[in-house]
């Protein structure tokens, strides 16, 4: 496994006597697909921010390779173990769309735009003057050029055209099973969550594998 969180409580700073996470354990793998659903306020994004290291649980561990990310710091966890495709992109608005996948990693951003089809006319211009699909595609882009091993997405079709989800769909999945990346998406969106190789359910502070509860 890759990837780990162990015996994880979570609960807001408003509501500490009402966990939204309890006493959580998973595991997950290089070369996955995960989707990560539930109602709304169940507690997706904020698993997701504990993945990432945005977040902090009140007690558990989240583990890279086996090591608490507490020990080499968040800080490095963002920059080395994993890259963020978040719901509303995050894109640098007064940089090209060439410049912002460069921020990810040190990978070629000619070959990352083609491999999302941004069309080359596109690659100088600044990043708002993309469709809302298009600045999508750069912010995966973007995550794909970091050498990290695990990619989380929030929501990564949520304000997408169908024809746009189902490219984005194909290239998460693509991510995965090609480039052997763990891929760990939060989705409302059914017909992305039936894509996933394990559908995680997070429901009443527990999650939910595949139709089993685990503790």
């Amino acid at each position: 496994m890759i990837l780990e969180v162990k015996n994880i409580d979570y609960a807001y700073k408003t509501q500490k006597d009402k966990k939204v996470l309890d006493q959580v354990s998973m595991q997950f793998e290089e070369g996955k697909f995960y989707t990560i659903v539930g109602s709304s306020g169940a507690g997706k994004t904020t698993f997701l921010s504990l993945l990432a290291g945005l977040d902090t649980p009140i007690s558990g561990s989240v583990l890279y390779n086996g090591e608490d990310i507490l020990k080499r710091g968040l800080n490095y966890h963002r920059k080395h173990n994993v890259s963020i495709v978040f719901q509303n992109y995050n894109l640098i608005d007064y940089l090209t769309t060439e410049e912002n996948v460069k921020l990810g990693g040190n990978k070629k951003p000619d070959e990352l735009l083609s491999e999302v089809n941004i069309p080359k006319e596109a690659w100088k211009r600044n990043v708002l003057q993309l469709s809302g699909g298009q600045q999508q595609r750069v912010a995966i882009a973007r995550a794909l050029a970091s050498d990290a091993k695990v990619l989380l997405a929030d929501e990564p079709t949520g304000n997408l055209d169908e024809d746009t989800a189902d490219e984005i769909i194909e290239l998460l999945q693509r991510t995965a099973h090609e480039l052997g990346k763990c891929v760990i998406v939060v989705t409302h969106s059914k017909k992305l969550a039936d894509t996933a190789d394990e559908v995680i359910r997070i429901k009443n502070g527990s999650i939910e594998r595949n139709g089993e509860m685990t503790n």
